[in-house]
């Protein structure tokens, strides 16, 4: 059972999405919601401007002896061990939670579904919660993106239901259990494991473990709780060989029939619109369509119907639910079609926004524009930390292979020591290590020559226009780029 709520909830570090979220949540049960972080940047500064969350900027442990101490205070993992509001939380005897020991205390109900594996576990989270928001389950829920089909990331549900995103990895600096622990799960979905993690999990067999360990608390008992897992996937085969209780296995038609899928997906076609494909289960055939990008999405779908069904929603709910879904910010999300941006104005071309910050990442959604549309394709890639070093040189080899024109624009700073053995690498330097595998990569330092550049590429006498692409891939938020060519005119 959930925990009675707080009657002062303080959130060190609320600019994160999770954390901000869960704030959130607690404010629409008239939780009086106070937070503290560094900055605050759009969306989730308007956001809880939005919904009226109170919050600043800095560390000021002083303000809670003049608005009145919390009585519970939920710490962000960067804040620190010598934060001045941690600080003052020791010597007052304040309770102090990570976020996922928040949601196992108040959110986690007694029916828990938890999605987990190595990939999909976002995407499968956040719909399987509005699937259950659509069936009126009024279910408490969290999930570690930004939805394009929900209110908020995070909800305080009445009923005795619960969805949660299950992170493998560490729950805090501190707490180095895997986030998934906290949540108690009765219903898993399992999308698939492969080592990941190596900084937290050294060797393989400690990552497979972590998951045959939560598969351990999960009960034997049928009526009590069950595993929805994928069938194509041999890391699922291994975590699950010592599992006892009931398995429930979906996969592609025609893939490992050693597992026996009860729920399977075949006929899978894209387009602009999205996919289309069908799910069979017991004889019957359900025709789903999504209007999300990426015929991988099949497999997270059908792991969600799955799911869905086995709990008793009805089919038509879920094939509905599906079909209204629009899927994760930044994952290969629609920025502007069809001529809605002002510098590309009235040349068909689509703007594409992804988090695929990695070179694996980024041929993957390079692979599947290019199998939806046909025109120019270019690509505006910013990596991530680890593919700034200089031993993932390699990686970059035809990695960008279903781009026309890579783009690199001044990357973001990082923070080394001027003294470092090793620089990371910037932006003139990457241009020039894809460009050895790739007619056209360049580098542009300025922004605004950047945003010409693009707007020029997709109209000129050269480019078929209709069906061009300009892809905007990284974790980062491209410091406006993307709002510049999308805004309305």
């Amino acid at each position: 059972m959930s925990a009675d709520l707080p009657k002062h909830l303080h959130v060190i570090g609320i600019c994160g999405v999770a954390m901000s979220a869960i704030a959130i949540a607690f404010h629409k049960r008239v939780v009086k919601v106070t937070g503290s972080d560094k900055g605050f940047f759009p969306p989730v500064s308007t956001e809880l401007e939005k919904q009226g969350v109170a919050f600043y900027a800095g560390w000021h442990p002083e303000r809670f002896d003049m608005e009145g101490k919390p009585d519970l205070i939920m710490v962000g993992t960067a804040s620190g061990t010598q934060n001045p509001e941690t600080l003052y939380a020791v010597e007052h005897g304040i309770p102090m939670l990570s976020y996922p020991e928040v949601l196992g205390k108040f959110f986690v109900k007694e029916k828990s579904v938890v999605c987990a594996g190595t990939w999909g576990k976002t995407s499968s989270s956040a719909l399987l919660s509005f699937i259950f928001e659509q069936a009126k389950l009024d279910p408490s829920y969290m999930f570690g993106g930004v939805s394009l089909s929900h209110e908020s990331s995070a909800k305080l549900g009445l009923s005795d239901w619960s969805v949660f995103e299950g992170d493998e990895y560490k729950s805090s600096p501190t707490d180095l259990r895997a986030k998934f622990f906290h949540y108690r799960p009765t219903h898993l979905l399992l999308t698939g494991v492969s080592w990941d993690h190596a900084d937290l999990y050294p060797t393989e067999a400690e990552y497979f473990d972590t998951f045959k360990k939560l598969l351990s608390t999960l009960p034997t008992d049928p009526s009590k709780g069950f595993v929805v897992a994928c069938a194509d996937n041999d890391g699922v085969s291994k975590v699950l060989s010592s599992f006892k209780g009931k398995t429930v296995f979906y996969g592609r038609a025609g893939g490992m029939i050693s597992m026996q899928p009860e729920y399977t997906y075949k006929n899978a076609r894209q387009s602009e619109n999205g996919i289309d494909f069908v799910i069979s289960h017991t004889g019957k055939d359900f025709n789903v369509h999504s209007p999300m990008l990426g015929l991988y999405q099949c497999e997270n779908l059908t792991g969600c119907f799955a799911m869905a069904y086995e709990l008793g929603i009805q089919p038509e709910i879920i094939v509905e639910t599906i079909s209204k879904f629009k899927g994760l910010k930044r994952r290969m999300e629609k920025r502007s079609q069809n001529g809605t941006g002002i510098d590309i104005e009235q040349t068909g071309t689509t703007v594409i926004d992804d988090i695929a910050h990695s070179p694996e990442k980024a041929t993957s959604v390079l692979a599947t524009l290019r199998q939806i549309y046909q025109g120019k394709i270019i690509a505006v890639f910013e990596p991530n930390i680890g593919g700034r070093e200089h031993e993932s040189a390699a990686k970059y080899d035809n990695a960008f292979n279903d781009a026309d024109i890579v783009v690199i624009p001044r990357l973001t700073k990082l923070k080394v020591a001027a003294n470092a053995s090793e620089q990371p690498m910037e932006g003139a330097e990457l241009a020039q290590t894809i460009g050895k595998t790739h007619p056209d990569a360049r580098y542009i330092e300025d922004d605004e020559e950047l945003i010409g550049f693009l707007a020029a590429q997709t109209t000129n006498a050269d480019s078929k226009n209709d069906g061009d692409v300009i892809a905007f891939l990284g974790s980062h938020g491209f410091r406006g780029m993307i709002e510049a060519l999308t805004k309305s005119s």
